[in-house]
């Protein structure tokens, strides 16, 4: 099996499998992506998701805000579980949501822990974190105050955030309050969207 061209053990497929079985299951009970998205699955959100992992492997502490139906985080957690290192922290605050994550891990063995709990919440009680992700979450400018207090305490601490064809409109703004180091990364999956790698940030 391939991921972006990237090819993935045979062990990391029949995780990914399984759950996206078990996503299937949950979304016919709750919302856990935009309803016109469901049929398109494998390309629309685990391909998408994987990105972010494949463009920083390794054994690294991640948070994912907004967890929601599992995207990126839980996709970050089963393509960590192979190495058996690195750890995916999930915060949602929504609680249905938040038991859908915590029956997948189990269920996948993926590398991660659900926190049920606002984003803004997670800085006092998740520590050691390296990169940050979040998709379809948030506008670019919120997404950086609730980076800012793990940009304070980890100098290389990075973000990587999903965005679509308006991205450049949340950069402009965003710049308006914010210092902060830039790469796009085009989408390999939807045309004209990126995934922002963002490094040194700071509030002005």
């Amino acid at each position: 099996m391939k991921l972006n061209g990237q090819s993935v053990s045979r062990e990391t497929q029949d995780r990914l499998e399984h759950f996206v079985a078990h996503f299937e299951k949950w979304a016919k009970a709750i919302n856990l992506v935009a309803p016109s998205t469901k049929t398109q699955i494998w390309d629309r959100h685990v391909a998408d998701s994987a990105q972010i992992f494949q463009l920083n492997p390794g054994p690294y502490q991640w948070i994912d805000i907004g967890s929601g139906g599992g995207f990126p985080g839980m996709i970050t957690a089963i393509l960590l579980a192979e190495a058996g290192e690195g750890w995916v922290h999930l915060v949602e605050s929504n609680n249905k949501k938040a038991s859908f994550l915590r029956t997948a891990i189990r269920e996948t063995g993926a590398r991660a822990s659900v926190h049920a709990i606002r984003a803004e919440a997670a800085p006092a009680i998740i520590d050691k974190i390296d990169y940050m992700s979040a998709r379809a979450l948030a506008s670019l400018d919120e997404l950086f105050g609730f980076a800012e207090p793990f940009a304070q305490k980890q100098e290389k601490f990075r973000c990587y955030f999903h965005k679509g064809r308006d991205y450049q409109s949340e950069i402009d703004k965003a710049r308006g309050q914010w210092q902060f180091d830039l790469i796009q990364h085009q989408s390999r999956v939807e045309p004209g969207s990126v995934v922002l790698e963002v490094s040194n940030l700071r509030h002005i």
